[in-house]
């Protein structure tokens, strides 16, 4: 499995911690062992300017996902295909504030915030209330798995 941390914002990250999430939620959805992902951290400027240009919406948000192969996750009997799964940009400074006004370690909401992305480029969505539920649970279970302990709650600016 090929995940890729690239920390180009301002704010040190843990981008270890960030690929053993990656490839354990991978592996939890049985998505082909040489699929490929990209987690990128960026500072608010150039969140702020992918929101606009991708969802055309103002100012930074916290996770952006970019699905690129369109992947769905598979069964222990049948991975997924191989392939591209795509990018995830997340923003540091905003999972700060997130996680500062939740009362979290902006750490596990870094973790979250990945969770949250992955699940988005296998095609879970949060846009109906039924389809919320299922990936909100989801995120906490792995996340809970992932970190041995509660997951953190979501927060959104």
């Amino acid at each position: 499995m090929s995940i890729e941390v690239n920390n180009e914002s301002a704010l040190p990250a843990d981008e270890e911690e960030l690929s053993r999430l990656g490839r354990f939620v991978l592996d939890s959805l049985y998505v082909h062992p040489e699929a490929e992902l990209s987690i990128i951290l960026v500072d608010t400027d150039a969140m702020e300017r992918l929101h606009i240009e991708w969802m055309d919406e103002p100012g930074p948000t916290d996770v952006l996902s970019f699905p690129m192969d369109e992947l769905r996750p598979g069964t222990a009997a049948k991975p997924s295909p191989a392939g591209v799964l795509g990018d995830i940009v997340i923003c540091p400074q905003v999972a700060q504030e997130q996680a500062k006004k939740a009362g979290h370690p902006a750490a596990e909401e870094m973790l979250l915030l990945a969770t949250h992305g992955i699940l988005h480029l296998l095609g879970y969505d949060h846009a109906e209330p039924e389809e919320k539920e299922e990936m909100f649970s989801l995120q906490r279970q792995l996340l809970a798995s992932f970190l041995g302990k509660d997951a953190p709650t979501e927060t959104m600016l």
